[in-house]
């Protein structure tokens, strides 16, 4: 699928990956709707983008979402794609997960992500077709201690994703999973725990390269968009070797 002219919602969208997709896809063409909670970093970000449409949302609120997902196609009359970007990170030991705070995290890193597909679908199904996007995580190949928390919700958007690609197929709604590598955001400053905050895939793994930039991501985001395959790695290497 093309870019140009498409109604594409971006979550998460005021920093890192989401800000750089949405500059990205406001680049090439695309009527960016820009999500996140921060409103005042939305119309800022709005006001430089053409044709773009702030939408401040909290995306661990069903019913923000759902209001978030009508108002973008009472504003545009459509939406053809969807990038499922926010979320947020989890450092603590499998013994020490504090159940409260990991139903949040699941709250903004699963059920966030399906209710806005549960939303978007019909609407992609009646203008006869669409695309989906969402981000998982190199982690989720992995079982690196003290981010279980945090991967282990991406291994359920994974499974969501491949499966929900499979009954859409007829609806022609693609839907493709990307997996960002270390990426050089302020994701880590964010993540829960106060336990191991310093727990990453650089700290795990000395040997693997550095992080990438977020607008590397942001390309390979437009990749999933453009080419419809089912999982798009940050770099090819990271199916095999992160897995083993």
């Amino acid at each position: 699928m093309t870019v140009k002219n498409k109604v594409i919602i971006v979550t998460g969208a005021s920093s890192g990956i989401g800000l750089a997709s949405a500059k990205l896809l406001s680049r090439e063409g695309a009527r960016v709707a820009l999500v996140s909670r921060s409103r005042e970093k939305l119309e800022n970000l709005a006001s430089l983008l053409p044709n773009s449409f702030a939408v401040p949302a909290d995306m661990s609120v069903v019913t923000e979402i759902k209001s978030l997902v009508q108002k973008v196609y009472d504003h545009f009359h459509k939406i053809d794609i969807l990038v499922n970007n926010a979320g947020r990170g989890y450092a603590a030991s499998v013994e020490k997960i504090d159940i409260a705070k990991y139903n949040q995290l699941f709250n903004l890193n699963v059920i966030g992500p399906l209710v806005a597909m549960q939303t978007v679908i019909p609407i992609m199904r009646s203008g006869g077709g669409g695309c989906i996007i969402n981000i998982s995580s190199g982690t989720s190949l992995m079982h690196l201690p003290n981010l279980e928390a945090y991967a282990s919700t991406k291994r359920v958007i994974n499974g969501i994703s491949l499966t929900a690609r499979e009954e859409l197929a007829k609806d022609k709604i693609n839907v493709s999973v990307v997996y960002p590598y270390i990426t050089n955001t302020n994701f880590g400053q964010n993540m829960i725990g106060e336990e191991i905050r310093s727990s990453s895939i650089n700290n795990q793994n000395t040997k693997l390269p550095p992080g990438d930039a977020p607008e590397y991501v942001a390309e390979k985001i437009l990749e999933a968009i453009t080419c419809e395959k089912p999982e798009i790695y940050a770099h090819e290497w990271m199916g095999n070797r992160l897995s083993n």
